[in-house]
């Protein structure tokens, strides 16, 4: 048997491509994860993970991930540091697809998992994604009850940011919603539930500038680098009408301006929604199978899991992909 020849390969390895090969493995499918350029996905970059079923005092993200890529190579299944570039359907005698790695080396499959998650869109500051973590987040939540009696803000004007305000609404003292222009894109229920919050004020036409920020009105103000900088304190909203500039404080700042699926290298083989996301759900029959057959999608690249990003939601998703992989493979003659 060419060794280089696996009954499933797993594209991505957070929750949703981990949780698959577990499935899978313990089918005694020979499967593979590829673990893509962030391995462990999203929750390497999260400080605490309070939702997760089983932790009572919570767990860190990176831990987490490190937890769950031990038992996956415990169970005996390979996680290779490699990216994909490509992949070709075609049919052989002992498999479907061939996977191109970016080091021009090739793996054959005779049915694949796409686990590559989707990352957020962050606003591009300096220092942004250091703090992430220490005051700024992509995910209101996940991070929103950290923040009790705390005043945030969030980025943004679509469902997204008005469902985020909503629901940090509920432990944050004060809600900032900051939106380039003077009227949101969310639905009108969503903006009726927004305008309808005494928590929330909008600002609009305003932008964020920087983070911490030295405050002139405070001598000796430290900025972002320099001592008291470890953490989010205030952000420079500037006004794109007014053309004004003023410093805000706030304990927290929540991105939400959208996503972005790492599913490009894909894009001529399975169908996709106009954002990027996997079009999953339409075989009645495997219902986690995108438009290939053969080719399965779990997690935040799809568009049935897009909305929830949440970790346990695409664990979920994995287990669901792995199971339909293994039905769909015993149902072939290879």
């Amino acid at each position: 048997m060419n060794e280089n020849v696996y009954d499933t390969i797993i594209i991505g390895s957070g929750p949703a491509g981990l949780t698959a090969a577990i499935y899978n493995v313990r089918a005694d499918l020979k499967t593979i994860v590829l673990a893509g350029e962030q391995p462990g996905g999203q929750l390497t970059i999260t400080t605490a993970v309070d939702n997760w079923p089983g932790f009572p005092l919570g767990i860190g993200g990176t831990k987490l991930m490190m937890d769950m890529q031990k038992q996956v190579t415990n169970l005996g299944v390979e996680i290779k540091n490699a990216t994909v570039s490509r992949i070709s359907n075609f049919k052989l005698q002992s498999a479907n697809f061939k996977i191109e790695l970016i080091d021009k080396s090739e793996l054959l499959a005779k049915a694949v998992i796409l686990a590559t998650g989707a990352k957020a869109k962050w606003i591009g500051l300096p220092n942004e994604k250091e703090m992430i973590g220490k005051g700024v987040s992509g995910c209101a939540t996940c991070d929103g009850f950290f923040f009790r009696d705390k005043v945030v803000t969030v980025v943004g004007g679509g469902d997204t940011a008005c469902e985020d305000a909503v629901f940090l609404a509920k432990f944050a003292s004060k809600v900032y919603v900051v939106h380039r222009r003077e009227e949101f894109r969310a639905a009108a229920i969503e903006q009726k539930k927004v305008f309808g919050n005494p928590k929330i004020e909008v600002l609009w036409n305003s932008e964020i500038k920087e983070l911490n920020p030295p405050d002139p009105a405070v001598a000796g103000s430290p900025s972002l680098d320099k001592e008291g900088g470890d953490k989010l304190r205030a952000v420079k909203i500037f006004n794109n009408k007014t053309n004004e500039e003023k410093i805000m404080p706030t304990d927290g700042l929540f991105v939400a301006i959208g996503h972005t699926p790492a599913t490009e290298f894909v894009a001529d083989l399975v169908n996709r929604d106009p954002e990027g996301f996997v079009v999953i759900g339409e075989n009645k029959d495997h219902p986690m199978m995108t438009s290939m057959a053969g080719i399965f999608a779990a997690g935040d690249a799809t568009t049935i899991n897009r909305d929830f990003r949440q970790a346990i939601a695409a664990a979920g998703d994995g287990c669901k992909a792995g199971l339909d992989a293994e039905s769909w493979l015993g149902s072939q003659s290879l």
